[in-house]
């Protein structure tokens, strides 16, 4: 390896956890209602470490969208990561707040995450900054695109994953708010993993270079619209052929203590059928 790709990996790196640490600093301004280090270490808050967690990851593929490809210059790639890192630092963090008020519009997430610590409520809170990091990364990444395809793609995204929250209550025989509410961790979790399935179709399917709405917005509705679709069929084969001895709902939501094993492996199928589908669709 040659020292000046040492040098300028180095120097992106760095700029990278600058980055980093501006979206920390940002979301510390936005949630003043606690104090980050004193709900970690004093409080051993596991539901905000959770959220912010998914936070962070959601940030990393978000900012990692304009390191991908070829690079042209050191001074280009820094400018287009510093751009593109700071809309992204935007974007995750507007996307926690359509959470709170579209996805889990029952309840205030921040109420669930401090005063309850609802670990439930945390693994949503990640998943969906999660699915909005990869929709991010999918608009950032080709090229042809600007500053407002990204936030259009972005945008477009976040009304996918309002409908799938919607769909997911429906497919399933129990109230997802209700049972997240009872800081069930499972019901929270099951969720988390279909938004985030969500969030890799929707994408990816933006990682092509951008050549105009005309071409671009159909595949990009096409796979959101496929990826709502198999929703149902995908927890209908977590039921029948990942655990065919159970039945999903009475695990997660009818009995004493949730199964939050069985909630791990929906959140798995639900992940891993949205790289199938973008692999063979």
């Amino acid at each position: 390896m040659k020292l000046d790709t040492i040098i300028t990996g180095l120097i992106l790196i760095a700029a990278f956890y600058v980055l980093l640490f501006i979206g920390k600093i940002i979301n510390d301004l936005l949630h003043r209602e606690y104090k980050l280090n004193f709900e970690l270490v004093e409080k051993d808050n596991a539901a905000l470490a959770l959220a912010m967690a998914g936070y962070y990851f959601g940030l990393v593929l978000a900012i990692g969208g304009a390191l991908v490809g070829p690079g042209i210059s050191l001074i280009d790639d820094l400018i287009d990561l510093c751009v593109y890192g700071l809309l992204s630092i935007i974007l995750v963090n507007a996307s926690w707040y359509i959470c709170d008020k579209l996805i889990l519009f029952k309840f205030q997430i921040s109420k669930e995450l401090i005063k309850d610590h609802n670990q439930g409520t945390g693994a949503v809170s990640a998943g969906m900054s999660i699915a909005s990091g990869f929709i991010i990364f999918g608009s950032v990444q080709g090229k042809g695109g600007s500053i407002w395809t990204v936030i259009v793609f972005w945008a477009i995204g976040q009304i996918i994953l309002i409908l799938a929250g919607l769909i997911y209550n429906l497919i399933t025989s129990y109230n997802i708010h209700d049972e997240i509410e009872k800081d069930n961790v499972a019901a929270g979790v099951s969720f988390a993993g279909a938004l985030v399935a969500i969030g890799i179709i929707v994408g990816l399917a933006a990682e092509s270079d951008f050549e105009s709405w005309a071409t671009n917005l159909p595949d990009y509705l096409g796979y959101a619209a496929l990826g709502l679709a198999l929703l149902p069929m995908v927890r209908l084969l977590t039921d029948k052929v990942l655990l065919p001895t159970v039945n999903l709902t009475d695990e997660i939501a009818r009995q004493d203590k949730p199964n939050v094993g069985a909630a791990y492996i929906e959140a798995f199928s639900y992940i891993a059928a949205a790289f199938i589908i973008y692999w063979c669709v």
